[in-house]
């Protein structure tokens, strides 16, 4: 599933990476949100290739509808939703198809993943240099699996996974939707939900996807604080929740919210002084515990 309201240069790249893939085995279904140009929708309804279907919805969802559209849409025992500027490498079907194998009970498959910037160039920012310094698993080769407490916790820690890369195994995933109340931060309730289900995580590192880190990018978008916000009120709730279930090292990660924290921290160093509201809203994120 690939939703699609981006640059059209990417949008082609994205739908190349997934013709180029060795192993032929998949399907691809284009979900144009009402992008007010059309041309990119044509280029993908005249491709040739009976495994790529495109849609374009009535109105336009937004990221989190366009997220439950594409579940609701998703025939096949596993799926991913993959960014419309990000790109699959040419093993990623071949790879995941391996792990799906061996890991056939997994809820989530975390491929191995390269960072790439606005112009298709890898790098390696800082958000990223943390993320890999929080994942857990195995060291530069091979899978491993993960689940319960200590993955709890460290999701909390720091959301470490690539949402656009992930393999969702659908019908837990149908169990847990993505969120109608939250417009940024979809990913990680889904993913702590799966984990307080008994869900396992499989984290590979063999690099298959390159996700593209940008600052116009909806994961990058939040001067008006809300993608914060946001977050308090996940980990407020999850953090409960953990407490509930005796997950007292999840709970204290998530009432600690360590790398979220320093995220604001960092924006609040740099944010300008002519834009007031926006540095109490940063400041709050850093000092305060949580949503009241």
């Amino acid at each position: 599933m690939m939703p699609f309201y981006g640059r059209p240069d990417h949008l082609v790249a994205a739908v190349e990476s997934v013709l180029a893939q060795r192993d032929d085995d998949w399907s691809l279904t284009v979900i144009d949100d009402v992008y007010p140009d059309p041309e990119p929708g044509r280029w993908v309804a005249g491709l040739s290739d009976p495994r790529i279907t495109y849609l374009r919805n009535a109105e336009n969802l937004g990221p989190s509808g366009n997220f439950r559209k594409s579940v609701d849409l998703m025939t096949a025992s596993h799926g991913v939703i993959m960014g419309c500027d990000d790109v699959m490498l040419p093993g990623y079907v071949e790879r995941v198809a391996e792990l799906i194998r061996a890991f056939p009970d997994a809820s989530v498959i975390q491929p191995g993943v390269e960072v790439i910037d606005l112009d298709g160039h890898v790098h390696s920012p800082i958000a990223d240099r943390t993320k890999a310094a929080f994942r857990p698993g195995p060291g530069r080769h091979g899978a491993s699996v993960v689940a319960g407490e200590s993955l709890a916790a460290s999701l909390l820690r720091a959301t470490w996974t690539y949402f656009p890369s992930l393999v969702w195994r659908v019908e837990p995933l149908r169990r847990h939707p993505f969120r109608a109340d939250l417009g940024i931060v979809q990913d990680l309730p889904v993913l702590l939900d799966l984990v307080a289900d008994g869900g396992s995580f499989v984290i590979d590192r063999e690099v298959v996807f390159q996700y593209r880190r940008h600052e116009a990018s909806v994961s990058q978008a939040n001067h008006d604080g809300t993608k914060f916000a946001e977050e308090r009120l996940v980990y407020a709730e999850y953090g409960a929740r953990f407490r509930s279930l005796g997950w007292h090292r999840a709970a204290r990660a998530a009432r600690t919210r360590l790398t979220s924290r320093l995220h604001a921290g960092r924006d609040l160093a740099s944010a300008s002084k002519s834009d007031p509201d926006r540095r109490r809203e940063l400041a709050r994120h850093v000092f305060g515990r949580g949503v009241e």
